[in-house]
């Protein structure tokens, strides 16, 4: 919302404004202190943008599925493509409510799932024979414990054999040397942040293929977001690479 109404915006999403209620503008004062998460995230959210954009370019019969979809509004930012968005219930009732579906110029169906239940799988047979797809697992890994990440890259591959996976990955070793404060902030909401040594290798043990990194410091930096020069992340080897865009192609 803040950079949508910035002078230079970096993703400029202008519909990120209709979700931030009085309750989520009080949550977000306890992180507005976190400029570097809050710049790591936009940063991410961009790079995801771009990757889109090349993809929706080149096959405008994309369908992109979400899960995990939160406030995510690509549906109604970025051309072409049919979207699948999945959410538990009330984030899905609530975002009908703010940003409704017959609003989005391209195809958009939201889907509401207790994902505790594990029927993923279920929700989404129906849409197993679509070619080509990219699934999109966004600020939701992180959350997951290692065996909740497995189910969910083997429950991916199943209903898609040939899709494409975006997602963010965090290294265990990036999360204790610089997300220790916003790790506090997240615990204190209920929630908790959780990496391995290798994020990766889950998803290649899967029988995925990684295809592409994208470092979302060096993203940031780039972006003007981080006051860090680029030159330097070269000697920071865990600021660089210990949270990125990974790109695997199943």
């Amino acid at each position: 919302m803040q950079d949508a109404q910035s002078a230079y915006p970096v993703c400029g999403d202008t519909f990120a404004k209709v979700f931030m209620d009085e309750r989520g503008l009080q949550i977000f004062e306890s992180f507005k202190a976190e400029k570097k998460a809050n710049a790591s995230n936009l940063a991410r959210a961009r790079i995801i943008d771009d990757h889109l954009r090349r993809a929706l370019a080149a096959h405008p019969d994309l369908l992109v599925v979400t899960v995990g979809a939160g406030f995510d509004t690509r549906p109604f930012r970025l051309p072409g493509g049919s979207w699948l968005e999945l959410d538990e219930p009330q984030i899905i009732a609530y975002k009908n409510q703010r940003l409704p579906v017959a609003d989005s110029p391209n195809p958009l169906q939201r889907i509401a799932i207790d994902f505790s239940t594990g029927a993923l799988a279920e929700k989404l047979a129906p849409y197993a024979r679509h070619r080509p797809v990219i699934c999109v697992v966004e600020g939701v890994l992180l959350y997951l414990d290692p065996p909740a990440r497995q189910h969910l890259a083997y429950t991916l591959r199943s209903a898609f054999p040939a899709h494409t996976l975006i997602c963010d990955l965090m290294t265990k070793k990036f999360l204790h040397s610089y997300a220790r404060s916003v790790r506090r902030r997240i615990a204190d909401l209920g929630a908790s942040l959780t990496a391995a040594d290798r994020p990766d290798q889950l998803f290649t043990a899967a029988g995925y293929r990684m295809q592409q990194v994208t470092s979302i410091s060096r993203s940031a930096a780039a972006f003007g977001l981080l006051k860090v020069p680029l030159w330097m992340l070269r000697f920071m080897r865990t600021l660089s690479s210990g949270y990125a865009i990974y790109l695997f192609k199943a």
